[in-house]
């Protein structure tokens, strides 16, 4: 590592520290998105209970000492199925956001970069699928495909994909024309390095927000899914299965079998929405001066 590498670094992670320390929102945002991490690398080892083991005796407890979150039905331990969930759910909306945003990026930056044909066939693509009612799309791409976890990435993906695609666009018709742009040409930069290089990374200081959020409306879009009967299948441990199955409980009495991993639910995506303004201020170049 040369010493401006090392100079660029240590700056880097000084404003990581002063933006995380700075704002206290944003420090709490990150702390819960540092604990959602946690649960979802070590939620089936810290679990106290098999969360897909059934035990009739202790069926619709309370929550108690044994089992702080009591239990559903089948007298699973709700607390070790919400801890158990955190790697699902976490996991469909990573990669479902991975997916979007980078054919997104590459379909937007094109189109917006390129102009033209290029950028008609993309636009009316866009269009066409902004059509659709999103989640009625997703459903419908669930219901066709069959209700895997693979499924349900890929429809939550393609529901996401006009979002990112737009953006980008946007952003790059905004800047495709700029000094910075115009000096890497007469530089001699080919089309694929003054977007990689030049245009991309100046956009995406933007998208961390939509990212951020993203995250937040495929978390809801994958326990909508599984709300309706369409989403992961029991008795795989997931936050909208265990909110549907809840919910009929709660006119008898039954509260916590879908207060708990609903108000957990609640508290990941409230967390992702506020995570943004602290992922852009760490990206963006701006705040580095």
């Amino acid at each position: 590592m040369t010493l401006s590498q090392s100079v660029t670094q240590k700056s880097s992670l000084a404003q990581a520290r002063y933006i995380i320390s700075e704002n206290s929102i944003t420090f709490g945002a990150f702390l819960l998105f540092f604990v959602f991490i946690l649960l979802a690398l070590f939620g089936n080892a810290i679990a106290p209970y098999d969360p897909i083991a059934s035990n009739a005796a202790v069926a619709l407890s309370p929550p108690s000492v044994d089992h702080w979150f009591g239990t559903d039905d089948l007298g699973r331990d709700v607390l070790s199925r919400v801890l158990v969930a955190t790697r699902l759910d976490l996991g469909i909306a990573v990669v479902a956001v991975a997916l979007s945003f980078a054919l997104g990026s590459i379909l937007g930056t094109c189109s917006g970069y390129f102009g033209g044909w290029c950028d008609r066939i993309i636009s009316r693509i866009i269009d066409t699928l902004m059509a659709f009612p999103l989640f009625i799309l997703a459903m419908g791409l669930v219901a066709a495909l069959g209700n895997t976890v693979e499924n349900i990435i890929y429809a939550t993906a393609v529901i996401n994909l006009p979002l990112y695609t737009r953006v980008v666009r946007a952003e790059i018709l905004v800047r495709r024309d700029a000094g910075y742009v115009e000096a890497a040409r007469l530089a001699g930069n080919g089309h694929l390095r003054i977007m990689a290089a030049h245009l991309f990374p100046n956009v995406l200081p933007v998208m961390m927000v939509h990212i951020s959020l993203n995250m937040g409306w495929a978390i809801l879009n994958a326990a909508g899914l599984s709300f309706i009967g369409l989403g992961v299948r029991p008795p795989t441990p997931e936050w909208g299965i265990m909110v549907a199955e809840g919910a009929t409980y709660i006119i008898s009495g039954e509260w916590w079998l879908a207060i708990f991993p609903g108000a957990v639910l609640m508290l990941a995506v409230f967390c992702f929405n506020l995570l943004g303004d602290g992922l852009r201020d760490l990206i963006d170049p701006r705040m580095r001066t």
